[in-house]
C-alpha cells in the first residue's frame, strides 16, 4: 500500500522536488516543454498518477539545486547512485522524466514504472554493469538491471540511447507490453487520457491524477478532514485532478479538481479554504512569517464542477524557505 506522507507525489525527480513545498511555491512564467505522446503511449493504462518533469529547464534556475538537495527522496537517490556508478551523470545527461503509478492490490503493492530522457550511451554503460557484475535478467531483448541489489525492487534498462526505463518489475513488464502492441496505453484512459492532454505542456512539472490519487492528494491538502464532515464525503466523490507547475524566480502551482457537481465543488472549496487558514494559524504561532505570508497568497476558487487552487509565491520568500530547510523531506 502506498504510505501517507505530508508531500503530494513522493518518488522521483522534480516533481516530489517542487511538491514538496506545494503550498509554498512563483509567479514568472517561463517556456514549458511538451512531453511526446510516443512517451506517455508507452505506459500502461491501469496507471493512476502519471507526472512530467522537465528537468533541463528546472536546472536553469538559482534555487534548483538547493531545493532538490532537501526535498530528494532517497529512492531517487540511489536511482541516481546507480547510474552515476556507471558514469551517467544523471545531473547533466537525464534532461526529462515522466513517470506514473499502478495502485496497489491485496495481493500485489503499488508499482511504479518511469522513462527518464536524455543523452546516454548504452553499450559504454552496460560494459560498466558487467564489469561491476551488477545482476540483470533479460525481457524480450533488453537487458533489466538491479538497482541497489539487496531487496530493491527497483530495475532499469536502455529502451535507445535517448531513452531508459526504470521501475518495478511487474510495471516494466506492463510497459514492454505497452510497446510490443499486447496492451494498452495510458492514452486509452478514458479519465486520464484527456487530463494528460490537458496538462501536458503547462509547465515544467505537471501531473494528473485518477479518483484514487486525487483523494490521498486532497486528504494531504486538506488536514484533519474529520472536521469538516461533510467535506470529507465530498472529497469520496471528487473524479479526478490535474496540475501544473510553472516555474521562473520562483514556482506558481495550480491544481484543478473534477468534482461531481458544483455544490460538492462549493463545499470543497470552504474546506481547503479553512484549511489554509489553520496552516497560517500554525505558521503565525510558529512565527513563521514568512510561511503565513506564503499562505495568505493562496487562492481557492470553484466554477463548476471545477476546484481550482492557485498557490504563488515571490523570490525572496523562496529564498527564505530554502534556507530555512522548509522543504527538507525526512524521506
Amino acid at each position: 500500500m502506498r504510505k501517507s506522507h505530508s508531500k503530494l507525489v513522493v518518488f522521483l525527480s522534480l516533481g516530489a522536488l517542487l511538491l514538496a513545498g506545494v503550498f509554498t511555491l512563483v509567479p514568472r512564467r517561463s517556456f514549458a516543454a511538451t512531453l511526446s505522446s510516443s512517451i506517455i503511449g508507452m505506459f500502461p493504462k491501469d496507471v493512476g498518477e502519471f507526472a512530467y518533469a522537465d528537468l533541463k529547464a528546472a536546472r536553469q534556475f538559482s534555487w534548483f539545486s538547493q531545493l532538490r538537495d532537501q526535498a530528494l527522496p532517497s529512492r531517487f537517490r540511489q536511482f541516481e547512485d546507480f547510474l552515476a556508478s556507471a558514469g551517467v551523470d544523471p545531473n547533466t545527461q537525464v534532461e526529462e522524466l515522466a513517470w506514473g503509478f499502478i495502485p496497489g492490490t491485496d495481493k500485489q503493492g503499488e508499482q511504479v514504472v518511469g522513462v527518464a530522457l536524455g543523452q546516454f550511451n548504452p553499450p559504454t554503460t552496460e560494459q560498466k554493469f558487467k564489469a561491476q557484475k551488477i545482476s540483470f535478467v533479460t525481457d524480450r531483448g533488453f537487458h533489466l538491471y538491479s538497482i541497489g541489489g539487496g531487496d530493491s525492487s527497483l530495475l532499469f534498462f536502455f529502451i535507445d540511447a535517448n531513452t531508459a526505463a526504470f521501475g518495478d518489475r511487474q510495471a516494466l513488464d506492463k510497459l514492454l507490453d505497452v510497446r510490443t502492441g499486447n496492451a494498452d496505453s495510458v492514452l486509452h484512459s478514458d479519465l486520464l487520457g484527456p487530463l494528460i492532454a490537458d496538462a501536458n505542456g503547462n509547465g515544467q512539472f505537471w501531473a494528473a491524477m485518477n479518483r484514487h490519487y486525487t483523494q490521498i492528494t486532497l486528504q494531504q491538502l486538506l488536514p484533519k478532514t474529520d472536521q469538516f464532515p461533510q467535506a470529507a464525503q465530498v472529497v469520496d466523490r471528487v473524479q479526478a485532478m490535474f496540475l501544473d507547475i510553472q516555474a521562473g524566480s520562483g514556482v506558481d502551482t495550480t491544481f484543478q479538481a473534477v468534482c461531481a457537481t458544483p455544490d460538492d465543488a462549493n463545499v470543497l472549496a470552504a474546506a481547503l479554504q479553512a484549511g489554509v487558514l489553520f496552516r497560517k494559524y500554525q505558521a503565525t504561532q510558529a512565527a513563521d512569517t514568512v510561511m503565513a505570508n506564503a499562505l495568505d497568497s493562496i487562492r481557492v476558487t470553484a466554477a463548476g464542477d471545477r476546484l481550482k487552487i492557485s498557490a504563488p509565491i515571490s523570490q525572496d520568500q523562496l529564498t527564505t524557505m530554502l534556507r530555512n530547510g522548509s522543504f527538507a523531506t525526512k524521506m
